[in-house]
């Protein structure tokens, strides 16, 4: 089976994650891909660290990958389908990475051996007999796992299989579920061997990897990031809201997993830094007028409202960091300001103002209505004064004056 026959099957094994063998756009080391698990190659510029080392990174359906040596020294290539140790049988996947870099990733994922065995070793590239069983396996995966969510309802199990993925020989199979709580799958197993007569393997997900796998759009309008490019998933606490002072709305913090969103770990380290560089929320301004206590900040921006009282916004006044700093700083001396805003911010805050309420300088759209108002006004005239059309041109008759 020739190189561009096995590039067209590439299509059927995963086309929503396989890296194509044909080179089609872009750089030499990023081809084209679609695959959230694709690693940039940065060294293939340097031909020596590609000989460096006979490991090499292989990647199956969804998020599955894994790392084998090539004991038999056969040529590979990014994009090369391959047939790989199993247990039992052998698997059907994807070159994704190879030379030095394979062993970077390798301790980056923390990659273990299996047992005594060592590293399981790439057999050879796929052959037509190989492609023509990884069809027919692949081919059971949707019937088994509409079959596999009847037998755990009739079972009566809390639990809900996302997926299933058949072994590139059609051994073995594995059930991607989700459940709340433990589950006993005794019997369940039981009834899958009994029903689909393959080895069974039970793999838990959580909600995040889920949401991945099926995909969907978010509120900011563009596709999942778990279902676009992330391949590992960090816990996501209420303090990362607390930090960028965003609203405790559960329906607004909750993505599409009913988690809280991955996104709000994405800048929570700016945030967490610009508020360093911030005076102490605790911290009470006193000027000769009144106590100003904290109310609101703009962390990104610097700006800090005070109020004149504690609990409710009362003569709210919103000053620079660099002046609450100053201010800070002459009450640890004894000393008050006059106010709270000094001359030059009170300047600019006036022009801020005046270029807000107007922002084409006096061009309003309803400058001509009170004009229009003014001139029809003028323009009607009670009827009683207006002269009769047969007397106009004539002097009116004078009146008799006594």
């Amino acid at each position: 089976m020739d190189r561009e026959k096995i590039s067209d099957k590439l299509a059927d094994i995963a086309p929503e994650q396989v890296t194509t063998a044909r080179n089609t756009g872009g750089c030499k080391g990023c081809p084209r891909h679609s695959t959230k698990l694709h690693v940039y190659d940065w060294l293939h510029d340097f031909p020596e660290m590609q000989e460096l080392t006979n490991m090499v990174e292989v990647q199956f359906k969804n998020t599955r990958k894994g790392y084998f040596v090539n004991s038999n020294n056969i040529e590979l290539k990014k994009g090369d389908v391959v047939a790989v140790e199993a247990s039992p049988g052998h698997d059907i996947g994807t070159v994704t990475l190879t030379g030095k870099l394979v062993e970077m990733q390798m301790r980056k994922s923390n990659y273990r051996e299996d047992g005594n065995n060592g590293p399981r070793r790439v057999y050879r590239t796929v052959r037509s007999t190989d492609m023509e069983k990884y069809d027919l396996a692949k081919a059971k995966e949707e019937p088994t796992m509409i079959r596999a969510r009847e037998i755990a309802e009739n079972l009566g199990l809390n639990m809900k299989i996302g997926d299933v993925e058949y072994q590139g020989d059609g051994n073995k199979a594995i059930f991607y579920y989700i459940a709340d709580e433990r589950v006993d799958f005794r019997q369940l197993i039981k009834d899958f061997a009994a029903e689909f007569r393959v080895k069974i393997e039970m793999k838990q997900i959580g909600a995040r990897q889920e949401a991945g796998r099926i995909g969907g759009v978010g509120p900011c309008g563009r596709e999942l990031c778990c279902s676009s490019w992330m391949s590992s998933f960090v816990s996501v606490s209420t303090t990362a809201a607390r930090y960028q002072d965003i609203s405790f709305n559960p329906q607004k913090l909750a993505g599409q997993c009913g988690k809280l969103k991955c996104c709000m770990n994405y800048e929570v380290d700016v945030y967490v830094e610009a508020n360093r560089k911030l005076p102490s929320r605790e911290v009470v301004l006193q000027t000769r007028d009144s106590d100003y206590f904290h109310f609101k900040t703009d962390i990104l921006s610097g700006q800090i409202t005070y109020s004149t009282d504690k609990n409710i916004p009362v003569n709210l006044e919103t000053i620079s960091k660099d002046r609450a700093f100053q201010i800070i700083e002459l009450n640890k001396k004894g000393k008050k300001p006059s106010k709270l805003v000094s001359e030059a911010e009170a300047n600019e805050t006036t022009k801020a103002e005046t270029i807000q309420n107007d922002l084409l300088g006096d061009q309003s759209i309803t400058r001509f209505d009170n004009k229009e108002d003014e001139g029809a006004s003028r323009r009607r005239k009670p009827r009683r004064n207006r002269p009769d059309n047969r007397n106009r041109g004539r002097r009116p008759p004078k009146r008799n004056e006594e």
